[in-house]
């Protein structure tokens, strides 16, 4: 990862004064990063701001260092671009070709990964020609990221807003550690669908019945793909953490908002990811007012089982479509092997994932091991490694069965 040569372009929008954040972690980083301003962009940070981060020289024109030949050698040298924000006006000139400053003609000679987060109004992000030139820019093999849903300029609120930098440089990592170079993202043009967290059963307005999961290894899930090319939607549950970039969030708490949430996403899904960790059980009651305690009297709790989402995702999938369950041990071994496989069977899903959980092991860690498991009986271990590393490795053996699949076809 370390020492790439990074292109950072920066367009006209409100938003470009959190691009400065994204250089200062892509330059900690150890990277080497060239900034590209538009000229529209220097309205919102200055040059000296963009020369003294980087300690680069900064252009807006081809006309600059003329003899150097800027537009062409930029491109040439580059092993991942970054254009953040991208506002409506520079994807569209950038879908068609259209080369007339110093960033644009570079867009047009870089042969490496190149990555848009774009950042307008709800309005722009939704209109018909936004829409045409984002679908051109995918096509093509870049990987057009998501707004993210928040404050706008104003008092507007909605789908537009510029990715957390933080979130925009894991994309990026993730790209460079892959060391990927094709022309076309290998997840490009699919739709992800991943679930993360634990659900909550609440008992009365204060108290629940849950579990430890933190929802880091879904995230993870859900980052990763994004940086292949995917369309994702993650549904979280309970979870205390960043939306990854590029990614629509969907945020539930019960286990029946979870089941409504994940049959309406994966509708056309290419792969379904339930990483989430729902309540096998619910209070067969619920009281409306906070249960008192009685003197040494324990509350009796009666409970009724919750529907098994992963069982009715793989009785109804659509053939071509992926289901990817989890399993948790807390013992690991040939019986737990027996028990992923049982499950895998149960759930009719295509891939297992067998995790050996307990305290201080997997929940709320950064790290994972895991044994992935499918319907002919391979079990590959896999880690430990970093939680998207693991992602990464169950996402190659996803990719492998849409490579055999289209080959038999």
């Amino acid at each position: 990862m370390k020492g790439s040569r990074i292109v950072l372009g920066v367009s006209g929008g409100i938003a470009a004064y959190k691009s400065c954040e994204l250089l200062r972690l892509l330059t900690e980083a150890g990277h080497s990063v060239r900034v590209i301003p538009t000229v529209s962009a220097l309205e919102f940070v200055a040059v000296p701001t963009w020369a003294a981060l980087s300690g680069e020289p900064v252009s807006t024109q081809v006309w600059e260092t003329v003899h150097e030949v800027p537009h062409v050698r930029i491109g040439q040298s580059a092993e991942l671009v970054v254009v953040a924000p991208a506002t409506a006006d520079l994807l569209a000139r950038a879908a068609h070709g259209i080369a007339d400053d110093l960033l644009t003609n570079t867009l047009l000679t870089v042969r490496c990964p190149v990555v848009y987060a774009p950042a307008m109004h709800t309005e722009m992000w939704e209109h018909p020609a936004t829409i045409e030139n984002v679908a051109t820019l995918r096509r093509r093999g870049a990987i057009v990221l998501d707004p993210a849903v928040g404050r706008l300029t104003g008092a507007d609120t909605g789908k537009g807003r510029l990715p957390e930098p933080e979130e925009i440089f894991a994309v990026l990592s993730r790209i460079l550690r892959r060391g990927t170079v094709a022309s076309v993202p290998d997840f490009a043009g699919r739709r992800v669908v991943v679930t993360a967290g634990g659900t909550r059963e609440y008992l009365d307005p204060v108290r629940f019945l849950g579990n430890a999961s933190s929802g880091k290894q879904g995230y993870a899930f859900a980052r990763t793909a994004a940086a292949r090319g995917a369309k994702v939607t993650l549904i979280a549950a309970n979870v205390a953490l960043a939306d990854p970039a590029g990614v629509d969030v969907v945020r539930v708490t019960s286990t029946d908002e979870l089941r409504l949430a994940v049959h309406q996403a994966a509708v056309g899904a290419d792969v379904v990811v339930m990483a989430a960790a729902p309540s096998d059980y619910r209070p067969a009651d619920y009281s409306e007012h906070k249960l008192k305690r009685a003197d040494n009297a324990a509350p009796v709790l009666k409970l009724v089982p919750n529907p098994d989402i992963a069982a009715e995702l793989g009785r109804s999938k659509p053939e071509g479509q992926i289901l990817l369950v989890f399993a948790a041990e807390t013992v690991a071994g040939p019986a737990a092997i027996t028990n992923a496989q049982a499950k895998l069977a149960a759930k009719q899903a295509d891939l297992v994932v067998l995790n050996v959980v307990g305290r201080d092991k997997v929940f709320g860690a950064d790290h994972n091991a895991a044994t992935v498991i499918d319907t002919a009986g391979t079990a590959t271990d896999l880690g430990p490694a970093e939680k998207a590393d693991l992602a990464d490795m169950v996402w190659d053996l996803v990719s492998a069965r849409w490579e055999t699949h289209s080959a038999t076809k």
